[in-house]
């Protein structure tokens, strides 16, 4: 009888997964100079410097528009007109009267720009040209004191947008450009520096990463106010869930969230002289419907080194499985097993079965190997050392009373 797996069987395949953990050891770097990116299923990381761009344009196809500004730099922006014309006379003295946006950190795609007053934040659609025009003046101010007057002109395959900054008495070095979707077709993401005046590469390919490690703009409440923070904001792509699992037993059968932030930056907190994680917060990162790995933290440094670490599982095998009867379940670990030593896991809860009985075939179905299991009541393992078999697929069937189930095994 197939049925999702209970939670006495989880308990049990909780003892598989944490064989197969695998630990990982990043570094943002002193000060948190880099954004990290990582990929769980290739373990490939992709590191870019984190002020090397201030606005990211989003490129994923022609219908797609979201302009977001690196807060993680430290970069405000603010609505300071809606009316275009007003780029020429922008006076940083009224300041107190313009309009400060964030991004959204739930979302990539609801970027500060696109909280303007505009249809659509920075502009409106023109229904002749079927461009979006830009009627929006920003500034964004910077960290150390800069002011950057900014509008986005123009969208049609790409942002037309023009710039100028604030030396203490005028604008200068007003430019105007193009970064067009076409720039780097496998990121989300186009960036540019306006204090460069150039593209730059920011991200991975987005089948590249999973997550990323960054300084965010985030809204707490308490104390009801914006405040930046370093943690972790998720691809589009994936889904997270997280789970309170102080046993160490893995359950990726959770509710899982769209909204970037779902990892965020709470699986952490500062002492006073240094940083504690919560290792008992287990994160999912789903791909699919088949495909799932928890994630567990295991250190922060913070801001004196940036280094962090993690460990994190394949659990997909626990998504959906199958048991024998509501109190009996069994699995088996490794599989592929590359010594061809296998061991089983079983769960015998209110069990009133006399023999338990394990049986494996080759791919002939003629039978190679039999075991006795123990009846009594209880989680178990027990060890099978199968080196008299030749490498293959086998079949084995774990039985108990007038019930079995069968799992495929692989012996390399």
């Amino acid at each position: 009888m197939k049925k999702l797996l209970q939670i006495t069987a989880v308990a049990l395949f909780g003892l598989i997964a944490t064989a197969q953990q695998t630990a990982v050891n990043l570094s943002m770097g002193t000060g948190y100079t880099n954004e990290v990116y990582y990929k769980l299923s290739s373990g490939e990381t992709n590191t870019y410097t984190a002020e090397n761009w201030d606005i990211a344009f989003l490129r994923e196809n022609a219908q797609s528009i979201g302009i977001r500004v690196n807060d993680g730099a430290g970069i405000q922006v603010f609505e300071a007109a809606n009316d275009p014309a007003a780029f020429n006379t922008i006076n940083v003295a009224n300041e107190a009267s313009w309009t400060p946006l964030y991004n959204d950190n739930t979302t990539w795609d609801n970027g500060a720009f696109m909280q303007g007053s505009a249809t659509y934040g920075w502009g409106e659609y023109n229904p002749i040209s079927h461009h979006v025009e830009g009627t929006i003046v920003f500034v964004l101010k910077y960290a150390d004191g800069t002011y950057r007057k900014f509008i986005n002109e123009d969208y049609f395959g790409g942002y037309t947008f023009k710039y100028a900054t604030w030396n203490g008495t005028a604008w200068i070095g007003e430019t105007t450009t193009t970064v067009s979707n076409s720039s780097n077709p496998t990121t989300r993401y186009n960036y540019y520096s306006l204090k460069n005046n150039t593209e730059v590469i920011a991200e991975p390919s987005i089948d590249a990463w999973d997550f990323v490690f960054r300084k965010y703009d985030t809204y707490l409440d308490p104390p009801g106010e914006h405040y930046f923070v370093t943690g972790t904001l998720h691809n589009p792509n994936v889904t997270v869930a997280k789970n309170d699992e102080p046993s160490g037993i893995p359950d990726p059968n959770q509710t899982y969230s769209e909204e970037i932030n779902t990892i965020g930056y709470d699986w952490k907190t500062f002492t006073g002289t240094g940083y504690e994680v919560n290792s008992d917060m287990a994160y999912y990162v789903k791909y699919d419907e088949s495909t799932v790995y928890r994630l567990t933290f295991s250190s922060f440094e913070g801001s004196a080194t940036g280094n962090l670490s993690f460990n994190f599982e394949d659990v997909s095998d626990l998504l959906g499985l199958e048991t024998i009867t509501e109190g009996i379940a069994f699995g088996m670990y490794p599989n592929p097993s590359t010594d061809k030593m296998v061991t089983l896991v079983y769960n015998l809860k209110n069990t009133t079965s006399q023999e338990n009985n394990i049986s494996i075939y080759n791919i002939q179905g003629q039978l190679v190997h039999t075991s006795k299991v123990d009846a009594n009541n209880g989680f178990f393992n027990k060890t099978l050392n199968l080196s008299a078999l030749q490498s293959g697929m086998y079949l084995v069937n774990f039985t108990s009373g007038n019930n079995t189930i069968s799992k495929k095994l692989i012996l390399n």
